[in-house]
């Protein structure tokens, strides 16, 4: 290839030296599994500190070992995953009480909106603390170009 046609991937700029430090932090602190960290809402670096302040609000940093949150983004990606594990609970719930019960349609309508709204706070939290660490663990970040 010329110089004039870089390959794409050559394009993203790396800074090794925060690789590195990276590497040094994980290796001074006990590898922690992401899940159970994550599903705690604890830091994935020490598994001692609070990752959330208040419902869903990162906090800045970990009170415990100082491990900057702000780089944490978990975008859509909790919200995509309740709606997908609710979904296919609630619907497979509406389509077993009908088969069995044929109840009137505002007992499905009250069984699935509370049942939906229910299982959503519950697993919303857990699921952006999982998505986080996986994030820490796995070093993701934005791509950048030079």
């Amino acid at each position: 290839m010329s110089g004039a046609h870089a390959h794409p991937i050559s394009a993203l700029a790396f800074d090794i030296r925060e690789v590195e430090e990276h590497e040094i932090l994980v290796q001074t602190f006990e590898r922690r599994s992401p899940m159970a960290t994550g599903l705690r809402g604890r830091c994935p670096r020490c598994g001692q500190g609070h990752m959330f302040q208040g419902f869903l609000t990162f906090r800045p940093s970990c009170e415990a070992c100082g491990l900057d949150y702000s780089g944490f983004n978990s975008g859509d990606g909790p919200a995509f995953f309740v709606m997908s594990i609710v979904g296919v609970i609630v619907v497979g719930l509406a389509l077993w009480m009908e088969i069995a019960y044929e109840p009137p349609i505002w007992v499905h309508a009250l069984v699935a909106g509370s049942l939906t709204i229910g299982l959503s706070l519950l697993l919303v939290r857990p699921l952006k603390g999982v998505l986080a660490a996986l994030q820490f663990v796995n070093k993701a970040e934005q791509g950048r170009f030079r």
